[in-house]
C-alpha cells in the first residue's frame, strides 16, 4: 500500500457516501494530492478535476484568485488558500475542494513566511470556505510536500465527517 493510499481510500469512501465529487487546487504539491486519489482504481466516480496552479497567473486564470489578493497577501496566505478552494469548487462539479499553497523550500522562505509554511483551504458546498496553516519545520522539500498531501487528505476527511 502506498504511503497515502489508506487516507486517499478513506476520502474517496467519504465522498461516495455523501454522493459528492472532489476537486483539488494545488500549488506547492504540484498535483500530488490528485495523484494520490487517482492512483486508486474507481476514483473517477469521485475525483472531478485537479488544478495545478503553481504560478500566480495560473491561480488567477484557472481559479479566479484576485490580483489584489496576491499583491496584498502573497501566494502563500490564508486569503489565497480560501480563494483557491472557492475557485476550484465554483469551477467544477465537486461538492468539496481542497487547496494548498506553501513554501516547500529549500529556498523562498522569510521570517514572516518560513520554509515549510503551507496554507490549506477547504470549500464544502453550502458552507463558507475555511483555511488553516501549518509549518512543517525541519523537513526537506520532499518531506514538506509529502506531509502536505497527508494533511490535505486528513482535512478533507475530517470536514466530511463533521459536515
Amino acid at each position: 500500500m502506498s504511503e497515502y493510499e489508506e487516507r486517499a481510500r478513506a476520502v474517496l469512501s467519504a465522498c461516495k457516501a455523501r454522493g459528492i465529487m472532489l476537486a483539488t487546487a494545488e500549488s506547492c504539491t504540484g498535483g500530488m494530492i490528485a495523484a494520490a486519489l487517482t492512483d486508486i482504481a474507481g476514483s473517477s466516480t469521485v475525483v472531478d478535476r485537479g488544478y495545478v496552479t503553481y504560478s500566480n497567473e495560473a491561480k488567477m486564470d484557472m481559479l479566479g484568485v484576485l490580483p489584489e489578493t496576491l499583491a496584498t497577501h502573497g501566494a502563500v496566505s490564508e486569503e489565497t488558500a480560501l480563494e483557491m478552494a472557492s475557485g476550484a469548487l465554483d469551477r467544477s462539479r465537486a461538492g468539496v475542494a481542497v487547496a494548498v499553497t506553501g513554501i516547500a523550500g529549500p529556498d523562498g522562505g522569510s521570517t514572516e513566511k518560513p520554509v515549510g509554511l503551507v496554507w490549506f483551504g477547504l470549500a464544502l458546498e453550502g458552507r463558507p470556505p475555511t483555511a488553516q496553516s501549518h509549518i512543517f519545520s525541519g523537513q526537506d522539500r520532499a518531506a514538506v510536500r509529502s506531509s502536505t498531501v497527508e494533511m490535505a487528505l486528513d482535512l478533507v476527511l475530517s470536514s466530511l465527517k463533521n459536515a
